[in-house]
Parts: C-alpha cells; sequence; structure tokens
C-alpha cells in the first residue's frame, strides 16, 4: 500500500499529561509502515462538553502504510496500554487518540468516522492542525483555515516547549 498523510489528534487531562503525549508520539512513530512528518506545539485547553481538569493537546503528522482500519486499532491500542478508560462520554482521560484525517478518504462505518466530525469545531484541534498544514483541504468541508473564526473564542493556550 502507498503511504498515505495522515493527521492524529492527542490529548491528555489526567496523570503526566505531556509525558503521555510524549510517549504517544513515539508509539505513533514506531508503528509498522509509518514515518513522523511533524508534531505540534502542546496547547493547553479546557475540556468541551465535558467536565474534569484542563487537557494538554497537539497533532501529529504521519505518513503510513497501514490501512484506516489498522491504524485506528493500533490508536486504541495505544490508548489502552496507557490506561485509557470509557466510564462514560467525554470523561477524563489519561490519553486520547484521534484518527483526524487519512489522506482525503471519507470512511463511515459504524467503528470509525474520518474526517474526525467534530475536526472544524475544536479549537484544540483545528490550530495545532493548521500549524502542521496551514493549507489543509477538508475532503467535505474545503480549507480548513476557513473556520478557524469559528473556533476563536475557545480558550487555549500555546505552551512553551518543555
Amino acid at each position: 500500500m502507498t503511504p498515505e498523510r495522515v493527521f492524529v489528534g492527542l490529548g491528555a487531562n489526567l496523570g503526566d499529561a505531556r509525558a503521555s503525549l510524549e510517549r504517544a508520539r513515539s508509539a505513533l512513530a514506531s508503528l509498522p509502515g509509518t514515518r513522523q512528518v511533524a508534531v505540534s506545539p502542546h496547547f493547553r485547553s479546557e475540556p468541551v462538553d465535558a467536565d474534569g481538569p484542563d487537557y494538554l493537546n497537539a497533532v501529529v503528522e504521519l505518513e503510513t502504510a497501514l490501512a484506516p482500519g489498522a491504524l485506528w486499532q493500533a490508536l486504541q491500542s495505544i490508548e489502552a496500554t496507557h490506561g485509557r478508560e470509557r466510564p462514560y462520554r467525554n470523561a477524563p482521560r489519561t490519553l486520547d487518540l484521534d484518527l483526524l484525517l487519512y489522506g482525503q478518504r471519507v470512511i463511515d462505518t459504524p467503528a470509525l468516522t474520518v474526517p474526525h466530525p467534530r475536526l472544524a469545531q475544536r479549537a484544540f484541534v483545528l490550530l495545532p492542525l493548521l500549524l502542521l498544514a496551514p493549507d489543509l483541504v477538508h475532503p467535505r468541508l474545503g480549507p480548513l483555515d476557513a473556520f478557524r473564526p469559528a473556533v476563536a473564542g475557545q480558550r487555549i493556550e500555546r505552551l512553551p516547549p518543555a
């Protein structure tokens, strides 16, 4: 399979969130047939539609030969390794990995929806994503930069490197 350009959102708000994001980034880069292209800075953001402490977030750009379903399963496995539990929807988490974009593919199955359905509505995803790929085009919505004003009111802070 020809490698595809993919973007994965990383988030955590329990435990040592910065360390969790770094370990997850390393795990993603070591997946078979996968190469890390770029990593956004970390951002701190308030939970959206959830309770709990602020999140640390980042986006990783990869090139991967893994099929979408195999990549999604790998993301789930990395989350489990980091102690991810799902007691209820939008519960605080030790690690959250979201497959944001897989090339220009549109996937809509019971297990996987790509592009991520709220990608253009969340500053903690959109802003780090646009730092990595300012001209990125969503396969259904068009240029993602057009959605920057829609997330301008969401509290988000770019963090300095550790």
